[in-house]
Formats: structure tokens, sequence, C-alpha cells
């Protein structure tokens, strides 16, 4: 099956995460979010992936190449970013006439489902949410979609739009749509040109996270980290820590599910409560404590007496000195001064908020920490209160309290 892959857009609802790579090559677990997509992808049966591309489209190149896990991959260049429907428009030209399919890059999906969605269309991945308000809801009869409401008021049920579709090969007769009241052209209204030609067959999905915002990316984190370690515990290896096994101390406690890859040490004094990725190049310890679903990426490290909770840590993330980081993501080169605290928690128990875009928007979590865009420092003994978030390359001053973005 042709499989059309979205990585195009700036991801500015993730800033400053994005302010130098693409929303797509954010870490999730032990490789980029869009590998989680095409990998999917792959094993639910695609020939050959056309990935649209755009901002910052270099790292995607170069991470994928000509082929991925023997799949060819075909790149095509949205110059300007009008809309799904205009990303798929530009993929139309690298299509056969068959049906095709098309997933947001940015999206993760269950295996079993996106497998199913690959068996026979037309069709397009729904999912269950409290709130459909700010989704494109769908209407269903007879278990064929008759309709679909964009973030309606009074959603006609609580079934939405999960952004993974397999179109007829007519659909791509059917892609030049409309500008929207947003100034783009959506692939939702080429759904509905789908919903009045043929029967469009929802298929739901039993697991599903569209990964869009800070807090949705340490999610994504905690879904993927968890997996993968469970996989490698499930295999067999000793004391749940997989084969390609660094350097661990005899003095270090890890509590499964652990994965440490090779080339990264884990030092004495070091207790690991999984789940928990320990990347390449990584360092830890000594008498460090990580616990929660926890990501420390390649080259980063997490020094003395430092406890990490739940985190993600990028590439090269240097937290070394007497600190604790909870719920908190932390970009690629951050340094952490020593004696620099995270706090994650409201006193009023109130979910967190978190700066998206200009406006302050509820995390939903009733604990998350700090963002920090890359090359972020800290001052030694800096303080920084839950729901702030640090621009790509912002410093903070020895003993400040930090109650505001900057």
């Amino acid at each position: 099956m042709q499989t059309v892959v979205l990585a195009a857009g700036k991801g500015t609802r993730m800033r400053p995460l994005t302010d130098r790579r693409p929303k797509p090559m954010v870490p999730v677990a032990d490789r980029p979010l869009v590998a989680h997509t095409v990998d999917a992808a792959v094993e639910a049966g695609a020939s050959r992936i056309v990935l649209v591309v755009g901002y910052e489209a270099e790292p995607i190149r170069e991470y994928f190449g000509e082929t991925h896990a023997g799949v060819p991959i075909t790149y095509v260049r949205q110059e300007r970013r009008l809309g799904t429907a205009d990303a798929v428009r530009v993929a139309a030209a690298e299509l056969d006439d068959a049906p095709f399919v098309v997933l947001n890059g940015d999206a993760l999906f269950d295996q079993a489902s996106l497998d199913s969605l690959f068996q026979g269309g037309p069709a397009v991945a729904s999912v269950r949410v409290d709130d459909p308000t700010q989704y494109g809801v769908l209407d269903v009869a007879d278990d064929v979609i008759t309709g679909i409401v964009e973030k309606p008021a009074e959603p006609p049920s609580d079934l939405i739009n999960a952004g993974a579709y397999l179109f007829p090969a007519g659909a791509r007769e059917w892609l030049d749509v409309p500008e929207s009241e947003r100034g783009e052209h959506e692939l939702t209204d080429v759904l509905e040109r789908a919903i009045d030609r043929v029967d469009v067959r929802p298929v739901p999905l039993e697991r599903w996270l569209d990964v869009g915002r800070p807090w949705e990316l340490l999610e994504a984190n905690e879904w993927k980290v968890a997996e993968l370690v469970d996989e490698a515990d499930a295999d067999g290896e000793p004391g749940a820590v997989s084969a390609r096994r660094g350097t661990v101390s005899d003095d270090a406690t890890l509590r499964g599910p652990v994965v440490v890859e090779a080339g990264a040490t884990v030092r004495e004094g070091v207790t690991i409560e999984g789940p928990a990725l320990v990347r390449s190049g990584a360092t830890v310890g000594p008498n460090a404590y990580v616990r929660g679903t926890t990501l420390i990426g390649p080259d980063a490290s997490v020094g003395h007496a430092v406890e990490i909770k739940n985190s993600v840590l990028m590439a090269d993330a240097a937290v070394n000195h007497l600190s604790y980081v909870g719920d908190s993501i932390l970009g690629r080169d951050v340094n952490f001064g020593a004696g620099t605290v995270v706090a994650n928690l409201r006193h009023d128990d109130r979910p967190v908020e978190l700066t998206v875009k200009g406006e302050r928007v509820s995390t939903g979590r009733r604990k998350f920490g700090v963002v920090l865009g890359d090359e972020a420092k800290t001052g030694i003994d800096t303080n920084m209160n839950a729901g702030v978030t640090l621009s790509t390359g912002a410093t903070t001053k020895p003993g400040e309290s930090v109650t505001r973005d900057r």
C-alpha cells in the first residue's frame, strides 16, 4: 500500500523544542517521533513511503535516506504550508493510480488498529474522546461515516477523526479544495468528498496520541519508552536490562524494566526504577536516582545526587550536581547549574498550565515541570516553578527563582 506521511509543519505549538528541529524529529524513546509512524506503516503493509517535508527537512532526509526497513522512500517538499490537503496534493504526483494511505507524521497509533486500516478501505481512523469539541467529529450510521463536523459546539458523537486515512485512487482528483476559515486547505474537506461518493468505514483505534504540545511529547515518551523496555524484558534479558547493555556498576541498582544501551554508563550508587531508557553515550551517577518513565538521551549526563523523575533529557543535556528534575523536558545541550530544582506540582492541585503560542493552556496534568529549549542554562541554586518555559539559549542567574517564562 502506497503511504503518504505528512511531516512538513513547523510545530509552533511545541516551541521552543522545535526552534531548531522539525517536530517530526523530536525524540520519542529510541527514535524520532515520525519514525514511529513510518515503522508502524511499514509493519502494517506500506509498500513505499512518500514523505512530505518542509520546515527543517534535511534532518528527516538524513535519518531515513532512500529506504527504510527495506521500503523505498520518496521525498516531496511542500514549499508553502497551506494545509494538509495541499500537502497530499504535492505528494499526489508520486502516487500510482491506486488506493493510498495518508498518515499524520506527528501522531502515534497502536499497531493492531493501524493494521486494520491498511486492510481495506476507504476508511478513516477514529477514536472516542471525552471532549470532542476540539476535533473533527464523525457521524456514523450502520458502520459507515455519514458526515464530519469540525470543532462543533454540539458534537453529534464523541467519535473523532484521528488523522489516518485510506483513500480510494479517485481521491487524487478531490484534493483541490477551497481554503478553510483559517486559510488552509484541509484534508477533512477531502474526506467529506469521499463520504459523499463512497462508503467510508471508521476504524476504531485502541490507542492514539496526537503529539502537538510539550506535555503530549512527554506522554508519547511515557507510552513508547515503556513499550520499548517491556519488549526488552519480554525477550528474557537478565535483570530486565537489554542485551544492548552498556557499562553498569555492580554497585548500581536497576529495578526493571530498564534498557541501558551499549555505550552508556551507569556508575556506582545509582538507582534506576523503570520504565527507563538510557541511550548510548549517556552517563548516570554516581549516586543518582532515576525513576518514573524517563528517557536519558544520547550523550546526556546525570550526575551526583541528582534525581530525575518521569522526564525527557535530549541529547547532550547535563544535570550534573545536586538537582531535581520532575515531569519535564530538557532540550539538546541544556545545562543545569548545581542545585537547580524544578517544581512540578501546584499547591491548589489544579492542572499545571503551560504557554502555547502566547496563551496559557492547561496541560491536563496534575504534575508537570518545565520545558527548556536547546542550550538553555541555569545558574547554581536556580528554582523553577511548575509550568515555566525557558526559550532556546535562555539563562538564569545564580540563586534565582523563576516563576515566568523567558
